[in-house]
């Protein structure tokens, strides 16, 4: 009578394919292309501009207007950070709770060093994710190097800006948190007390709904 059982190597394998198949419809999954992320939700009134803003333009967002906006399932994002203050901590854990309650799949690049900001960015990029977030104002004058050549990877730059971003670089900053690089002047006074828990979490939703509603290469005022 023939065995009903599976050899070992045939039993390792199917389990092997089965597990390949059920990753790649998981979020965490990045081994290929997948569709064109899209909004889920829409922005309340007050998030968008009576008229259509102009690259390097600053948007206001009425309070809250962003709430009902999520990221689809399997969103792919880069945390990319440098720094070990408090700021850039405090906006570390604001990206790593939104991904986690927005079941995000997301993976982290850290800078050390100034000559490794650049290779940073690049593995970032390498990753081909939906979205690089960067926290940590050492990245800034790094990103204003790098974006403008990589016009089809969309980033956002949280608790900071760039001063001439393009088309594929969106801000998220506040009154104290406006720096936009070595040598150039603040678009408010620096004041390292406002980077709170809650300040870093808003900045992290917005600019994930602008982005995902389109509305990029502008800097969102949150205050």
């Amino acid at each position: 009578m023939r065995s009903r059982l599976l050899p070992a190597c045939t039993l390792v394998a199917a389990v092997a394919t089965a597990l390949l198949a059920g990753g790649c419809g998981s979020g965490d999954d990045w081994s290929g292309p997948h569709a064109k992320p899209t909004s889920v939700g829409t922005p309340g009134p007050g998030f968008f501009p009576a008229v259509s803003p102009a690259p390097e333009a600053t948007v206001t967002p009425r309070p809250g207007s962003w709430n009902g906006v999520r990221p689809p399932e399997g969103y792919r994002v880069v945390l990319l950070t440098a720094g070990e203050d408090r700021q850039t901590t405090t906006l570390v854990r604001a990206v790593t709770a939104w991904a986690e309650e927005e079941g995000v799949s997301l993976r982290t690049v850290t800078a050390t060093g100034p000559d490794g900001f650049v290779p940073a960015i690049t593995r970032a990029m390498g990753m081909k994710p939906d979205l690089i977030v960067s926290a940590g104002d050492a990245l800034v004058d790094p990103l204003a190097l790098v974006t403008p050549n990589h016009l089809d990877q969309q980033f956002l730059v949280v608790g900071a800006e760039l001063a001439e971003p393009t088309e594929n670089v969106t801000a998220a900053d506040w009154a104290g948190a406006s720096f936009r690089g070595e040598g150039l002047g603040m678009s408010s006074t620096y004041d390292s007390a406002t980077f709170t828990p809650e300040r870093a979490a808003r900045a992290v939703r917005a600019g994930a709904a602008a982005v995902l509603n389109g509305m990029t290469g502008v800097v969102l005022w949150l205050d």
